[in-house]
């Protein structure tokens, strides 16, 4: 038996690229220092510098080097050249996309040099240490926690609770919703090389993240692998994934289920944010529980509760001032509970320094659009996701001029935009180098201070304006989305006469590129495009690139 352990623990060690490995280990890793650290320390143990871009038969998709072009043609059209801070910006834009080419090359070359066989190694290895990773930040919120299911605590003004998903960061200590994408990839990819036990063990992390978008997602892609690519086996395993779904959310975190419906009605305008119901009437404000009442709701109950008790006990007085107090039993009180399970005492509500400092800002009479956006926006209960697609609509009809290449990198909807504004929104930056351009200002900004500075149950990605198509409508216009689509899908969709996963894999980053900006988060966008290298080396080639 033992013999048997050890022999499986060694093959998982053997045939495997452990530069590659290296690679991804570092390069996922949040931090930006480490992923510059990594490319250059990849570069210097693997020098190779022939990139190969040629307007037939490109070697790698043209698509970065278009988006420099954009982002340069830009800079030239906007002037401002002697203004430091908006050109440190540009050249951070312009470094972002040098990374992505830098990356893919390398990748290209590690499928170009390497048997399938080693590469497969290197990602199955991956994944397992990313899931134990995973297990481990579970396990220690348990030991925080004493609790199995952290996902149904409510104690310490529920920390874990619903966010307990947010805590299971795998491997690369980025956001949960990069760990659950990366799990929805390899669900996918071992689903196709017929590996239960790795598509089970991707399935429970993914599940574990409690991403509801990556979650509808998932279920998507592979109700699509079912009808129209998988054997038995396949089918089996969608099945067992599926189930495994529905178990998560019946039993182990149901009120995340409900979290996902009400998510999903405010995006379908059928559930404001803020309460903009009828007033309650007293009688049933006092009857009502506080999960169903608003923060304003709550208050005006506990107030009429304590309003109440005073009264019973100021007629209890009256008694005893009447009557003799060692004749008269004191008259039965009535004892005030409250839910102490309910948000209301269970959820910090106090402004947060960061809120603060939104809060300051959105008071600054040149912040007029965030008052805008209150009135029209917010009150009606539209998610800022939406409201970022219309700000970006409107901006182009109103501007044009600006539809062709949009406004330029960091200008209007990156993650960069967010991170010059130096208030450690999306990484931190220099303050004396903070660099806010005025279309970002009044269009996204605002949005983003208008639902980051209220309530924390309103900071949600429904709410952001992080996109990809946004960033590439608003920042690199039109010429930047057809780059996108015939010189960055179209470069992988041609070189597969016969995709094994590819297609799957694209749907999902398809609809994960509503979610973030994820080219400058630098992260699934990386192992997205080393599974699709690695499908084109296993099925078939343009001939120009055989030879």
């Amino acid at each position: 038996m033992y013999k048997n352990v050890f022999a499986r623990l060694k093959s998982l060690f053997t045939g495997i690229d452990w530069k590659l490995f290296l690679f991804l280990i570092l390069f996922l890793n949040v931090k930006l220092p480490v992923k510059v650290a990594a490319i250059i320390l990849l570069y210097i143990a693997q020098p190779n510098f022939k990139f190969g871009f040629n307007a037939r038969f490109s070697r790698l998709p043209l698509f970065y080097a278009g988006m420099i072009v954009i982002a340069v043609v830009n800079w030239f059209l906007n002037g401002n050249y002697t203004y430091l801070n908006l050109n440190i910006s540009f050249v951070l834009g312009i470094l972002f996309w040098v990374l992505c080419i830098l990356v893919i090359h390398q990748l290209k070359l590690f499928t170009e040099k390497n048997d399938p066989a080693v590469i497969h190694n290197t990602i199955r290895l991956f994944f397992i240490l990313n899931a134990l990773v995973s297990f481990l930040n579970y396990f220690i919120i348990v030991l925080k926690t004493g609790a199995i299911n952290p996902y149904q605590f409510q104690g310490n003004f529920q920390k874990y609770f619903l966010s307990t998903g947010d805590m299971i960061r795998g491997l690369t200590f980025d956001v949960s919703t990069t760990n659950a994408l990366l799990n929805a990839y390899g669900v996918i990819y071992f689903l196709r090389k017929r590996n239960m036990v790795m598509t089970i063990v991707c399935m429970a992390i993914l599940l574990m993240t409690g991403s509801n978008f990556t979650n509808l997602l998932i279920v998507v892609v592979l109700l699509f692998m079912f009808a129209f690519q998988s054997d038995r086996l396949q089918k089996s395993l969608v099945m067992i994934g599926l189930f495994l779904m529905v178990l998560f959310m019946a039993k182990v975190s149901p009120q995340n289920n409900e979290y996902a419906i009400v998510s999903l009605n405010q995006l379908l305008g059928k559930n404001p944010p803020v309460a903009s119901k009828q007033p309650i009437k007293e009688k049933s404000l006092r009857d009502s529980p506080d999960s169903l009442l608003s923060k304003e709701e709550r208050k005006q109950k506990t107030a009429l509760l304590y309003l109440d008790s005073l009264g019973k006990e100021i007629q209890r007085r009256k008694l005893l001032a009447n009557k003799k107090l060692n004749k008269l039993k004191p008259p039965n009180m009535t004892v005030l509970r409250l839910d102490i399970n309910s948000g209301f005492y269970q959820r910090k509500l106090d402004t947060t320094a960061s809120e603060r400092e939104l809060l300051k800002l959105a008071q600054d009479p040149i912040n007029l659009p965030f008052n805008i956006l209150y009135d029209s926006t917010y009150k009606k209960g539209l998610p800022g996701k939406l409201v970022a697609f219309k700000q970006t609509a409107l901006f182009l009809k109103d501007n044009p001029a600006r539809i062709a290449t949009g406004v330029g990198t960091g200008n209007f909807s990156s993650k960069l935009a967010y991170r010059t504004t130096a208030l450690g929104i999306s990484g931190s930056y220099p303050k004396k180098l903070a660099y806010l351009n005025l279309y970002f200002r009044i269009n996204h900004f605002a949005l983003f201070m208008l639902y980051f500075s209220k309530d924390e149950s309103l900071h949600s990605v429904m709410n952001t304006s992080n996109c990809v198509y946004d960033q590439l409508a608003g920042e690199y216009g039109i010429a930047g989305i057809l780059l996108f689509l015939f010189f960055y899908l179209g470069y992988f969709t041609r070189r597969a006469k016969k995709i094994a996963y590819s297609l799957p894999l694209i749907l999902v980053t398809l609809g994960a590129f509503v979610m973030d900006y994820w080219y400058e988060q630098l992260s699934i966008v990386i192992i997205f495009e080393l599974l699709l290298l690695l499908d084109i080396k296993e099925t078939s080639y343009p001939e120009k690139e055989k030879q």
